[in-house]
């Protein structure tokens, strides 16, 4: 009984020794492909807050409505909007618009509040009439010399009028004053000869 289990214990160890990794040959495992090394770990990205999540303390999110239009390079931008409108109606307005105007929207806003803190009294209105009132004086400075122009261009109108008149009148009267061509008529001073021999009658006879 002992003989037996000990003639399988070494049957077992010589079968692991044929098996094992060290009993392979040089050539075998030369001729073996090389397993491709592993690919990189990627590098973990690290987000940057937007500069409304930033300035309101919050966590932004990766749908943040407001990091399209208030990057972190630009925090005064989220500021100026924040003091006029607040946080809360920037978002709303935002999410009631589609994203093709979001950014004209932003942009209004943004406008509009340095607007409100230079004239907190009429904002962005005080700007539209100061400049409705600058194109009112410039369209009245035009209208003002266009009719400058066209008054010289009468007087130009009249006095080449009156330069041809002139010239007409004076190629008139020089034509006046030209003398008659002289001929000669002696006719005026022939005698008739009926005439001189009455008249030259011998009284003696």
């Amino acid at each position: 009984m002992e003989y037996t289990e000990t003639t399988t214990a070494i049957a077992a160890a010589v079968a692991m020794a044929e098996t094992s990794p060290s009993s392979l040959s040089p050539t075998s495992s030369a001729s073996s492909p090389s397993s491709p090394p592993p690919p990189p770990l990627p590098t973990p990205v690290v987000l940057s807050p937007c500069a409304a999540c930033k300035i309101l303390r919050r966590r932004c999110v990766e749908k943040c409505v407001l990091a399209p239009y208030f990057p972190p390079t630009d925090p005064l931008k989220f500021t100026i909007a924040h003091r006029v409108f607040g946080a809360s109606n920037i978002i709303k307005l935002l999410q009631e618009l589609p994203e093709e105007q979001r950014a004209d929207a932003v942009n209004s806003m943004v406008y509009e509040a340095n607007a409100r803190l230079r004239d907190p009294v009429y904002g962005c209105a005080g700007a539209i009439c100061q400049l409705q009132n600058q194109i009112s004086e410039l369209q009245a400075e035009l209208a003002k010399a266009q009719a400058e122009i066209l008054n010289m261009q009468c007087q130009n109108a009249n006095l080449f009028e009156l330069i041809c008149k002139n010239m007409t009148t004076q190629d008139h009267d020089h034509h006046e004053q030209q003398p008659m061509p002289y001929h000669e008529n002696n006719s005026a001073f022939l005698f008739d000869e009926s005439i001189l021999g009455v008249a030259w009658e011998p009284l003696w006879t």
